[in-house]
């Protein structure tokens, strides 16, 4: 399952001060300009960071960088300004953690889970339960084949959200690679009802129909995975096992 986006979680009414009189930077408007530019062109979004911060942009503008530098590839100093970010704000205990999800995600970007996983819980502790940084803890447990545990986790999240069809996913994969082939059917047969065309539901079918000796099938889920989604990894990942497949009945 590939990683999720970073989300904007927050108002951004929470970070900013007062709306600026016409003839000063308006402090809403900067830092949406900011964040746009740090995802969609991370170098122009570096660049307006670095100029609204030496104009007293403050945290929004120290935020914005290491938005930016996720998107140029920089995950580990991205990681780190975000975690000495959250620790120095005074800000709510939310937007603190929003920000150590973020940092977490960088680390889990950089190659360092263990990392990614301390700034996941310390944001955990801050915002108990939340289920977007359990869902990113997830994510991160299942890189270091912690599979137990990811399944325990999502059980508590979808206690929650009964119907959040990426932990759906992600506990049918758990179930998988425990041996649970039951449950992980149920997940991504649930999952599937609620969107029938989600890429990562027919890639993790079609596996455990593969396991199966359902080759049919799980050619069948595999194409519909790459029709889904022709460009995310989930199709890469069908393909590479149609090729494999296609490969051994040779």
């Amino acid at each position: 399952m590939r990683l999720r986006a970073i989300p904007l979680l927050l108002p951004l009414m929470l970070w900013l001060p007062a709306p600026a009189p016409a003839d000063t930077i308006d402090p809403r408007m900067e830092y949406r300009t900011c964040l746009t530019l740090a995802r969609a062109k991370p170098e122009e979004g570096w660049e307006e960071a670095i100029a609204w911060h030496s104009l007293g942009g403050g945290e929004p503008a120290r935020h914005c960088a290491a938005v930016a530098l996720i998107g140029l590839g920089k995950y580990e100093e991205a990681a780190k300004r975000l975690e000495a970010l959250a620790g120095i704000s005074r800000r709510e205990e939310i937007l603190r953690a929003e920000m150590l999800a973020q940092a977490g995600q960088a680390w889990l970007l950089a190659g360092k889970p263990q990392q990614a996983l301390a700034a996941q819980d310390t944001a955990l502790k801050l915002v108990p339960g939340h289920p977007e940084l359990m869902l990113d803890k997830a994510v991160t447990l299942a890189s270091v084949s912690h599979y137990a545990e990811v399944a325990e986790l999502l059980t508590t999240l979808l206690r929650v959200q009964p119907n959040r069809v990426e932990a759906m996913v992600l506990r049918a994969v758990a179930y998988r690679y425990l041996d649970k082939l039951e449950p992980a059917k149920e997940d991504l047969a649930r999952a599937l009802v609620l969107d029938p065309g989600f890429p990562d539901a027919l890639l993790e079918r079609g596996m455990i129909r593969r396991l199966e000796d359902n080759s049919a099938g799980a050619r069948e889920d595999w194409m519909k995975a790459i029709a889904a989604a022709p460009e995310s990894p989930a199709a890469d990942t069908a393909r590479r096992n149609l090729e494999m497949m296609d490969v051994k009945v040779r």
